[in-house]
């Protein structure tokens, strides 16, 4: 069981706000969990296997603190998206929102006829926030990004730590800086 809205005050500025978010490990789900904060339902779209950040720990009456932190006030589905029916469900899903979230690897959606662009066109006033690690064009643009490696890759690393040996930041700060950067534009949006 996720935490709920009971469990958690919320501002209710957002009330009445659907968003759906196909969301797994931080960045996204740390912007869908702020509009859950301020009331807004938020369904969060998980794989079969569900968000592998639900294994990042057990310290949390046995749920990941990580994950319980990043999806608190949520609801939640797990679907294939490789099989009709649940693409279908999802589809449907969107057909309601008014804002859709994703932070698959770039093209996953676009392979599947759900591309942002083309979810705008079928639903004009759906604002849609796709989060990636290195943009969708580029020469960087397949490549998986991990908070450690952009961490090190923008020299981070090297001011952190001792001496003698550079150190990742303790918490993923460039994955909660690109979610709390992806909850500005949607507010943005919204306005």
């Amino acid at each position: 069981r996720l935490p709920t809205n009971e469990d958690f005050p919320m501002s209710g500025d957002l009330d009445g706000l659907l968003v759906v978010s196909l969301e797994q490990a931080v960045a996204a789900p740390y912007c869908a969990s702020r509009l859950a904060d301020a009331g807004a339902r938020v369904i969060k779209i998980e794989r079969p296997e569900g968000d592998f950040a639900r294994k990042y720990d057990r310290y949390v009456k046995g749920q990941s603190s990580w994950f319980v932190w990043l999806n608190r006030g949520k609801e939640s589905i797990c679907l294939d998206l490789k099989t009709d029916g649940d693409r279908a469900l999802l589809e449907k899903l969107i057909a309601k929102a008014d804002v859709f979230i994703q932070n698959l690897v770039p093209g996953a959606l676009d392979r599947m006829g759900l591309s942002s662009a083309s979810l705008r066109e079928k639903h004009p006033r759906l604002i849609t926030c796709d989060i990636s690690g290195y943009g969708d064009e580029g020469p960087y643009r397949d490549m998986k990004a991990y908070d450690l490696l952009v961490q090190a890759e923008t020299g981070l690393c090297s001011v952190t730590g001792g001496p003698e040996t550079a150190s990742r930041v303790g918490v993923s700060v460039c994955d909660i800086a690109c979610g709390m950067y992806a909850h500005t534009a949607i507010l943005q949006a919204l306005i």
